[in-house]
């Protein structure tokens, strides 16, 4: 790293002060959030023996701004060393060295998902009691999260052992992720890989809880773990099971799920009312990476925390939230 005087600190710091416009968004999300407070807990990640590294309050802001511009390791340590506003909101003075791409890794691996499913949920949890997010409507819904496209080397090793094809039941003795799947959407749309599972608000449309399972899971065996204790609750006809149903019963939840076109009870007018009121929230789905970035479970549902957070900033910034949201515990 570059040593700097006092004066010389000072000085490059303002510089970078100075380069960034006024109404950058990245001066929007540190208004929103005190990252010293919020990730305080953090702290016990590291030791306080050995040189000293760089800070869990840099660190993060790296990845936050990773999974908000959709940036691999690599291009994010061209951000870092390139881009001012990057350099300066994630508290790298002007001439300082900035990590390599291996960094990341490490820094998401130290972390955990664990530890961020529980920032997340405290997130959440601020924004509710700020009346930013709500439990009035929530819409639930499932896309797909994309590991690999083509496998046909996998495909090849089957047949050389004499299977007639490769699917769910052998490939994860083929493939080098053993936790995906593949999954299919109706009787034209397949992948190899996950799904992720969302609850969205339908007040701000703020990502409420989210979810990773393997491609094959159906969506009904996933909600709830997505569910809101109450409310309406909005969904396809993935959720139009008996399941489903006992799952909303069972947490005080009205149904505004669209029944399947054989199930009896079924209502178009109804259902109509309720695609309406759902079309907008659908189009969260379209702004979330459809790739999953990592292998595993466990990574993957990482990745999709991460990209729920950005989302949630994102959409805190476009409808202009007020500042100090997020303060930490």
């Amino acid at each position: 790293m570059l040593k700097l005087e006092s004066d010389q600190l000072d000085f490059h710091s303002q510089l970078l002060e100075d380069l960034v416009r006024e109404d950058h968004p990245y001066r929007k999300i540190k208004q929103l959030i005190n990252f010293e407070k919020l990730l305080k807990p953090f702290h016990s990640l590291y030791s306080g023996k050995g040189a000293q590294g760089i800070a869990v309050e840099i660190g993060f802001k790296c990845l936050l701004l990773q999974f908000y511009a959709d940036l691999s390791d690599r291009q994010m340590e061209n951000a870092l060393k390139d881009n001012v506003p990057t350099k300066w909101f994630c508290g790298f003075v002007l001439l300082e060295k900035t990590p390599d791409h291996s960094y990341f890794g490490k820094l998401r691996q130290r972390i955990g998902t664990q530890k961020l499913a529980e920032l997340f949920n405290q997130i959440t949890a601020q924004l509710r009691d700020k009346q930013m997010i709500s439990d009035v409507f929530t819409f639930v819904d499932a896309t797909t999260l994309t590991r690999k496209v083509g496998l046909w080397k996998e495909r090849d090793k089957a047949i050389a052992e004499g299977l007639e094809k490769l699917n769910n039941q052998n490939v994860e003795k083929f493939s080098a992720d053993k936790d995906a799947r593949f999954g299919c959407k109706g009787k034209k749309k397949f992948w190899y890989g996950y799904k992720r599972h969302c609850s969205i608000d339908m007040k701000h449309g703020l990502i409420k809880e989210t979810a990773v399972t393997p491609a094959n899971v159906p969506d009904a065996k996933v909600l709830e773990a997505i569910c809101p204790d109450q409310g309406m609750v909005f969904g396809d006809k993935g959720y139009s099971t008996e399941e489903a149903r006992q799952i909303l019963q069972k947490k005080g939840c009205h149904s505004g799920i669209i029944r399947k076109n054989n199930d009896l009870q079924k209502n178009k007018e109804k259902d109509r009312w309720r695609t309406q009121v759902r079309m907008p929230f659908e189009g969260t789905f379209a702004k979330l990476s459809k790739k999953s970035r990592y292998r595993g479970t466990a990574k993957t549902q990482f990745q999709a925390t991460f990209e729920a957070l950005a989302f949630n900033i994102k959409r805190l910034i476009k409808i202009n939230a007020p500042p100090n949201l997020v303060v930490g515990a």
